[in-house]
């Protein structure tokens, strides 16, 4: 059995990162033509956000799914993955480098913004497209406002994994999740 997570905002909320759906000033701006028309303001969003998120540290979802080696695609650009110690697919690129900061405008894929290729989403479908039955598939703070994230929870089903989803709580619930899937059966049989 493999599980493969595919995380998105909500399991950093409890770290202490706003989800962009809370942020629409920032959202709005994470836009190729903004970043073209207003490279100084482009910039000075980047910066502030990098700085929102530079103290921000792992939660136990995080760690859980880092101790049970569990692989992990993800929407985030905040790096709690990686000071988790865990290896993502990170779908949306990344943040600058602080050397990169004052010439974010002409980055690409860090992060992807809208209107930018996503050169990451081919590799995430065919992640998911090794997904057979018996596998889960466990989407956490992930909500249906994105294509990609509804694109892969129907890939897992067709795939005929389990979609197990936790959309709230993450701090807490995901290592239970994990605890219960990876739990010998107390009756010898599975479900």
């Amino acid at each position: 059995m493999l599980v493969l997570a595919f995380t998105g905002a909500g399991i950093s909320k409890q770290s202490g990162i706003s989800t962009f759906m809370e942020r629409p000033d920032v959202r709005e701006k994470l836009f190729r033509d903004y970043a073209n028309a207003h490279p100084q303001e482009y910039n000075k969003v980047i910066k502030e956000l990098k700085d929102s998120m530079k103290d921000a540290l792992p939660n136990d979802a995080h760690y859980a799914l880092k101790e049970y080696r569990v692989p992990i695609i993800t929407m985030n650009i905040d790096g709690l993955h990686e000071k988790a110690g865990s290896e993502v697919l990170a779908l949306h690129g990344t943040l600058p480098n602080d050397d990169e900061l004052d010439k974010a405008y002409l980055l690409y894929n860090k992060p992807v913004l809208y209107g930018d290729p996503a050169p990451n989403y081919e590799k995430a479908y065919r992640i998911v497209a090794r997904l057979q039955p018996g596998d889960v598939f466990l989407v956490i703070g992930c909500s249906y406002h994105t294509a990609i994230a509804c694109a892969l929870r129907d890939l897992a089903r067709s795939r005929g994994a389990k979609v197990i989803e936790i959309n709230d709580d993450a701090a807490h619930k995901v290592r239970k999740v994990l605890e219960e899937i990876y739990q010998p059966r107390e009756h010898g049989y599975d479900d």
